[in-house]
């Protein structure tokens, strides 16, 4: 049978009998008899932003009580480069305790995730969330997701230039569909209106697509793990263009060799105003040639693998009429968040806060929510937020969401800084156990118990995880080593395991495989060591590993070279532009 003659997957005809992503999401949101909507639309659902989930912790009870399980919604926002201004910031805040479990979650996309949010309140929290210029149009789904940006201010005047591109890139591929602002905005359909697609076409993309924009010598986009790239190439002060990157990835199957995860390659230099054109088809290509057929076989680095890079190379270039510049030279020298206070090059003050897997709570000893909420009054020149400061009432910065996790309290001027050190002394967010290197170097995904996909912990694990290696390394002397853990609950990769020097991911309650020797700098894969260790499993693995690392590591060299050079680990590709 040819691929042609392959039958679709049923996402395809969900997608296809949509009426461009309507469904009946809007008379699902008005049954009052269930907290859930039907199965079809939980798949439409995700292009508007929303995952529908319930809670697995009380699954088996209301089972048992026979009660329906706790359905509730995860919404994630659309914010390229991950910027938002402190008046945003706290409408944002607000809505996660009105509206949500009480808790924002910073993901490895540079946005914010809302979960908890049950059925009766998911359509004002997306109106509220639109009311702010922000929205959650697709930040899930078939279709490009939200933009990544390095955050760099410290070090490149080229940020809002790159910024500016991240934003362009992300307008230009949104889906055009009305759907969106017919159900959660109350936008009226016009009749008799054709409706169209110009960008995807009624069934839209084979699966995700993701694209990231770095710029030298940071990667904290991690680029090279997404379908397509843009590496800011600088030229005598001035953004030359972009190398670009194509067939990153990092989801795969346990148990089926056929899936992987993959770099992506890079195709070649480009213009700053040709990285629109450049994004659309490489996007379309993967329209066009992606396996509708087959959802685990269906992103662009298995197209490439597929067809080869010399066909992405001529299919690409007759698509543009014109073939993309030989790549230009560049080096990345790490893929983490430096973090503290640093002036950039734009004059203004810019402090990064660590942020444990993501998570912005308020905590006994902890209250980051709180102290965030405070700084953005302060930021914002809200007297009722500076009034125990004395600043003036006057903007002052942004917030900026980093890939890691974490988050950037941007554009600080010098009269406000000395307010916001008070504030984040008074709450203790400038010290404590939750600012070790390694734990400032690791993140985890959400996993349970809200995600459907997770066979085991992550985000409620990794704490656990980091206290007792930090035990093991500070006996060794090895405590201000910046050891990348990196933690998922399923393969699916949200945390990026594949590129951390230690990576977890999920096999089974309590149980992961180990993936070793991914560079700090994100280009090279770590490989798969052990396939299934529970806590004492992976204590007695890491063990002898750090102790060696310990006596024979070379000056400066980090742990995932460590573990490739002694032999732990064959040694992969890495760049070398």
């Amino acid at each position: 049978m040819s691929d042609t003659e392959r039958p679709r997957a049923a996402n395809e005809l969900i997608k296809a009998r949509s009426d461009y992503l309507r469904g009946t999401i809007a008379d699902g949101l008005r049954d009052p008899l269930t907290g859930a909507i039907g199965a079809d639309d939980g798949q439409l659902l995700k292009f508007h932003g929303s995952y529908q989930q319930d809670d697995r912790d009380l699954r088996q009870e209301r089972l048992a009580q026979k009660l329906e399980p706790l359905y509730s919604f995860m919404i994630r926002l659309r914010m390229p480069g991950g910027v938002c201004s402190p008046q945003q910031w706290q409408v944002l805040d607000a809505l996660a305790g009105s509206h949500a479990n009480g808790t924002l979650r910073l993901t490895t996309r540079q946005t914010i995730q809302y979960h908890g949010v049950l059925k009766p309140k998911l359509r004002d929290t997306i109106y509220q969330v639109n009311q702010i210029l922000l929205d959650t149009l697709a930040a899930c789904g078939d279709v490009n997701r939200n933009v990544m940006c390095s955050v760099v201010p410290e070090t490149s005047h080229l940020h809002a230039q790159v910024q500016h591109w991240a934003t362009r890139i992300s307008a230009h591929l949104l889906p055009q569909s009305g759907a969106y602002h017919e159900i959660w905005l109350g936008a009226q359909r016009v009749a008799g209106s054709a409706e169209q697609e110009p960008l995807y076409g009624q069934h839209y993309l084979p699966r995700k697509f993701k694209m990231a924009l770095a710029v030298p010598p940071r990667n904290d986009v991690d680029v090279y793990a997404n379908d397509v790239g843009f590496i800011a190439i600088e030229q005598d002060g001035r953004l030359a263009g972009f190398n670009v990157t194509a067939g990153g990835g990092l989801g795969r199957t346990h148990g089926e060799p056929a899936t992987w995860p993959r770099l992506g390659d890079v195709l070649g230099f480009c213009l700053p105003e040709q990285s629109l054109a450049v994004a659309e088809q490489l996007l379309c290509i993967q329209r066009d040639h992606g396996d509708r057929s087959d959802r685990k076989h269906a992103r662009l680095k298995y197209t490439i693998e597929d067809h080869g890079l010399e066909w992405l190379h001529g299919e690409l270039a007759r698509r543009l009429g014109w073939r993309l510049q030989a790549p230009r030279p560049f080096r990345f020298e790490h893929s983490g968040d430096s973090f503290g206070w640093v002036r950039g090059t734009d004059d203004r003050w810019h402090y990064t806060l660590f942020v444990e897997n993501g998570r912005i709570a308020d905590w006994p000893d902890y209250p980051l929510r709180t102290a965030l909420r405070e700084i953005a009054g302060v930021m914002a020149g809200d007297m009722a937020g500076a009034e125990d400061t004395g600043t003036p009432g006057q903007w002052r910065g942004e917030f900026r969401l980093t890939g890691n996790q974490n988050i950037v309290l941007a554009g600080i001027d010098d009269a406000a800084r000395p307010a916001i050190e008070a504030l984040l002394a008074r709450h203790g967010l400038d010290r404590g156990e939750r600012q070790s290197p390694l734990r400032r170097a690791s993140m985890a995904c959400v996993a349970l118990p809200t995600c459907g996909l997770a066979m085991a912990e992550a985000e409620r694990y990794l704490p656990r995880l980091a206290s007792l290696l930090e035990d093991r390394m500070r006996g060794l002397g090895l405590q201000s080593q910046p050891i990348m853990v990196r933690m998922t609950g399923c393969p699916n990769g949200c945390a990026r395991p594949y590129l951390g020097e230690i990576g977890l991911v999920g096999k089974s309650p309590g149980h992961y495989q180990l993936w070793l020797g991914a560079s700090r700098q994100g280009d090279r894969l770590a490989q798969r060591y052990a396939e299934s260790l529970d806590e004492q499993g992976l204590l007695d693995t890491l063990g002898p590993m750090l102790e060696r690392y310990a006596a024979e590591r070379h000056p400066d060299e980090a742990f995932g070279d460590f573990v490739t050079r002694a032999g732990y680990v064959d040694n992969p590709l890495t760049f070398d532009i």
